[in-house]
């Protein structure tokens, strides 16, 4: 079998299922196996994980961002979590038989297609170019971004260097197996999740390793929630990170309400203690990434 590559792109929809399991489906035609499908309504998004070979991967999402882009309009969306673009990112990481060189040649190529096909800027990001985080792209949102391009401050690395309103902007990488990981708070203060999340955050003096953080509404649930993506789960488990935003929490007379794993994790990000100890919310069991591979009859070794 050739090496795999794992694949999550994060869509500007969550709210149209009918559109997000077209979505999905589009992909899984293209020759992609379809890992998982994670959707909310309040941040307005969906992530999907796939696995294929490199070549198989790289049309898979060239078919992925023509139905997104036939369907998503970026002027229309409204959402609380943070995003550039329709088809906002497209994260490419190793697994069965392959080294992060594969997943950077995955996101070069990609990065080229959707440039030249789409005619919209594309960012990479992460290992697939010496460049700030994912984070540092967002910063000040669309017309921050915008602005970049028009001042020539900020050069895409595929596609014109000009802001597409309705497609917006992709970011193209490859990196480690991050986890995306939400605490939700018995709370409906937006400030206490934001305080939460600033003293958590790894450029905080005392903060986690590898977690970027934010504070988030969830308006159809009436609470907030500590957004977390842990970039680096060999460095700060979801353990460690459920205990540290409960901490916190607890100094500001506000309880947990549970835990939400988005999309996929190694099984090795969850070993830092008890299941029962993350207070998963609507999810009898973690999503397990090696579980699913199998499941599949793939090869479910990770890079480690």
């Amino acid at each position: 079998m050739q090496p795999l590559i794992e694949c999550i792109p994060n869509i500007s929809e969550g709210r149209r299922q009918a559109l997000v399991a077209h979505l999905a489906s589009t992909a899984a035609r293209a020759g992609a196996a379809l890992l998982d499908r994670s959707s909310d309504a309040d941040h307005h998004r969906t992530v999907l994980t796939l696995a294929a070979p490199v070549k198989v991967m790289v049309g898979a999402v060239e078919a992925l961002a023509e139905a997104v882009f036939t369907n998503v309009d970026l002027r229309r969306h409204r959402g609380v979590h943070p995003r550039l673009g329709a088809l906002d990112v497209v994260a490419f990481a190793p697994l069965a038989g392959a080294e992060m060189s594969d997943a950077v040649e995955a996101a070069r190529l990609t990065a080229e297609r959707l440039g030249e096909r789409f005619e919209l800027p594309v960012c990479l990001y992460g290992a697939a170019l010496e460049r700030p985080e994912l984070a540092a792209l967002r910063r000040g949102g669309p017309k921050a971004f915008a602005e970049r391009l028009k001042t020539r401050e900020l050069v895409p690395d595929a596609g014109p260097p000009r802001w597409d309103p309705r497609r917006g902007t992709t970011a193209v990488g490859a990196r480690f197996y991050l986890v995306a990981f939400n605490v939700v708070l018995k709370s409906k203060n937006l400030d206490v999740a934001r305080d939460i999340a600033r003293a958590i955050r790894a450029s905080a003096e005392d903060g986690l390793p590898a977690v970027r953080a934010l504070g988030l509404p969830l308006n159809s649930r009436r609470c907030v929630q500590v957004s977390m993506n842990i970039l680096d789960y060999r460095q700060t488990s979801l353990h460690a990170a459920f205990r540290r935003v409960r901490d916190e929490a607890a100094k500001l007379g506000v309880e947990v309400e549970g835990s939400e794993i988005v999309g996929l994790a190694p099984r090795a990000a969850l070993t830092g203690g008890p299941l029962a100890e993350l207070s998963l919310l609507h999810q009898a069991a973690p999503r397990v990434l090696e579980s699913r591979l199998s499941a599949l009859g793939l090869p479910a070794e990770l890079v480690t």
